[in-house]
């Protein structure tokens, strides 16, 4: 049977700071360990490798859509499963805003009407963990069958532990065979979706062996979505209907408009629908799932040493247990400490216990308050064209290691305020300054003066790589007039 997947990229992981920013969230990062050191994002896409896809939809924010793009276009490249799912092979949704994931999955779902598609629809977050992938697969193919009859099916995960971080999903009657297996296994009946319940209920709910782990993962056929909006949220659909009819195509994008998009509700699907719907079917599942939704979530999920520590990076550790260390730039050295985790950044370092990494979202609501730029971005900077790391600035001046993608360029611009100095430290550089073009090696260098056009270029096979360094009064990044680029930026 014929799947449409729709991926959701949308969040933003502020449990997981400092390594999810708003700039640079968790989907977008390798945070779970894996063969192909592939992203969560990849990793999500990876896992249908095998399945019957048919019309594929990546919803993200705006901000993010390069970044989007070089994922996916990479994971195809690179993972055999994938050879189908390129950039170029579905279609990336762009988002102006954050609106939550009723309005993204309703949009979905229009969108597919409009094509006249109306196969089941998978409805995937980007940031999931799933260690068993055959099971996944097994489970999808069986929710398929189910969604194909009209329901509206979810899947469930057996819990192993009175978690208190997950949604509960309380279970009723069998449904019946479905599709030309009569034999095939059964879904259940969803009596009731149960908030995030206290650790009472939740052992309660784990003894009654009834209830299972919202996943948060849905599939059913456009056609029913639609009609269950028009049910129970019927002017949410209708403002997700206007979104869809004004929505244009910029580059490889679909941008939704920011006018209409705003005036959708912003309710997920579990309260819009869900939680109303008299056809929705779960799929029991057991594969090693986990939204990996805060850093205890995120070192179960990793393996362990010996001592049940999880050590990413450069890490010295030392009578040391059942700790979680990642380090991204330097080394972090552990003595004698229990259940903690430690976090380093380029431009942040968190220490916390373990048992409170659910309460890290009051530091982030204390880095809101003080408008921290920490809390939206990260000192690497992803841009369509390659990235920038800012590794050193003061008055009047501004140090940045530049990285430029193979056959990727910067737009034609200029700068009122500050004069660049670059200096090629690996690759070749094609450089256009004032109307003058010049081929730099490692070594060579150039300085723009400022209000100088300029643009730089690399037109090889390789990464190219240089030292970018600014002066003038004022070093803000929108001191950029751009004259021409590629990427529609202008």
């Amino acid at each position: 049977m014929i799947i449409n997947p729709v991926v959701m990229a949308g969040g933003v992981g502020s449990r997981l700071w400092p390594l999810s920013r708003a700039a640079f969230p968790k989907q977008y990062q390798v945070l779970v360990e894996n063969e192909g050191s592939l992203t969560m994002l990849q990793q999500t896409f990876a896992r249908l490798g095998g399945l019957s896809l048919g019309t594929s939809q990546l919803i993200c924010n705006q901000e993010q859509r390069f970044l989007a793009a070089e994922q996916v276009r990479r994971v195809g490249e690179e993972v055999p499963a994938c050879a189908g799912m390129t950039a170029a092979g579905l279609d990336i949704v762009l988002e102006p805003m954050g609106r939550n994931t009723a309005p993204a999955v309703i949009i979905a779902a229009l969108r597919l009407q409009q094509q006249g598609v109306d196969h089941p629809m998978l409805v995937l977050s980007a940031d999931h963990a799933i260690a068993d992938e055959a099971g996944f697969r097994a489970a999808i193919v069986k929710a398929s069958a189910l969604a194909n009859e009209g329901y509206v099916v979810t899947l469930g995960i057996q819990p192993n532990f009175a978690c208190t971080g997950y949604g509960y999903i309380e279970c009723g009657e069998a449904v019946g065979g479905y599709g030309d297996d009569s034999a095939a296994e059964q879904g259940l009946m969803v009596n009731d979706f149960v908030e995030k319940p206290d650790e009472a209920t939740a052992t309660a709910y784990l003894a009654s062996n009834n209830y299972l782990w919202n996943s948060g993962m849905f599939m059913m056929r456009p056609s029913v979505v639609i009609e269950e909006a028009q049910a129970y949220c019927s002017a949410l659909l209708a403002q997700c209907r206007a979104t869809v009819a004004s929505a244009t195509l910029d580059l490889d994008f679909v941008r939704l408009p920011e006018a209409q998009f705003a005036q959708c509700d912003n309710i997920s699907i579990d309260y819009a629908i869900m939680e109303h719907t008299q056809k929705a079917v779960v799929v029991p599942v057991n594969c090693g799932w986990s939204d990996v939704g805060d850093l205890n979530a995120l070192y179960e999920t990793n393996a362990r040493d010996e001592q049940g520590n999880v050590c990413q990076g450069d890490t010295l550790v030392n009578q040391s247990r059942n700790c979680f260390v990642k380090s991204t730039s330097r080394l972090i050295a552990l003595q004698g400490v229990e259940g903690m985790a430690i976090v380093e950044t380029k431009d942040a370092v968190l220490v916390a216990p373990l048992a409170q990494a659910q309460d890290i979202k009051q530091l982030v609501t204390q880095l809101k308050l003080q408008g921290r730029d920490e809390l939206v971005h990260q000192r690497e900077v992803y841009r369509p064209w390659g990235s920038y790391d800012s590794v050193d600035s003061g008055p009047n001046y501004q140090v940045k290691r530049i990285t430029v993608n193979p056959g990727a360029r910067l737009s034609v611009q200029k700068h009122k305020y500050r004069a660049e100095h670059w200096v090629v430290v690996e690759g070749v550089a094609k450089v256009h300054v004032d109307g003058v073009d010049h081929v730099l090696q490692a070594n060579d260098s150039v300085y723009i003066p400022k209000g100088v056009v300029h643009c730089l270029a690399n037109e090889t096979k390789l990464p190219l790589h240089l030292v970018e360094v600014q002066s003038g009064s004022y070093l803000g990044e929108d001191d950029i007039e751009r004259l021409d680029d590629v990427y529609g930026r202008c």
